[in-house]
């Protein structure tokens, strides 16, 4: 299940220190660095980690989990919201992906971004996009919003 999803950095404003980051946003980036190790990847060799976060407070992991047959695969995003749903949390705040990518930050493909906003608590949530170094340096600040402006739903009033 090969992932090329770059987002491109030059000069961009949503680009952060690791160091200016709240502590909440530097937990779910390291908790999705750790998860990034259990990544099985055995056919694109790309290991990628995600964290959710809900409103209680609580973080999810997950991490990619390929398979031969390409669509039976599933990305680090979607396994870690499949852990928040059904242990009852619908109501995501934040989430983070790791991964490692030399030209720019890896975001959320298009299946993932819509299967994230099925679970904004409000229409919007932050998402960080970091590489795996040990603290990252920069982060990719930006929101499901952002990536994804015109999300598809039938809870309008959610």
């Amino acid at each position: 299940m090969p992932r090329v999803v770059v987002y491109n950095t030059n000069d961009d404003k949503q680009v952060r220190n690791f160091k200016d980051l709240d502590f909440v946003a530097q937990e779910l980036i390291r908790a999705a660095m750790e998860v990034r190790r259990n990544a099985y990847c055995p056919y694109s060799k790309f290991q990628v980690g995600a964290a959710i976060q809900t409103s209680d407070g609580s973080i999810f992991t997950g991490c990619n989990i390929e398979n031969g047959a390409y669509p039976a695969g599933i990305c680090a995003e979607r396994t870690a919201a499949c852990k928040a749903v059904s242990e009852g949390k619908r109501d995501f705040v934040a989430c983070a992906v790791v991964a490692q990518q030399e030209s720019g930050f890896t975001t959320p493909c298009g299946i993932c971004r819509q299967f994230l906003a099925e679970f904004a608590m409000q229409r919007d949530f932050p998402i960080y996009c970091a590489k795996p170094a040990c603290p990252p340096l920069r982060v990719l600040a930006t929101s499901i919003r952002d990536l994804l402006p015109r999300s598809f739903s039938f809870l309008a009033n959610k």
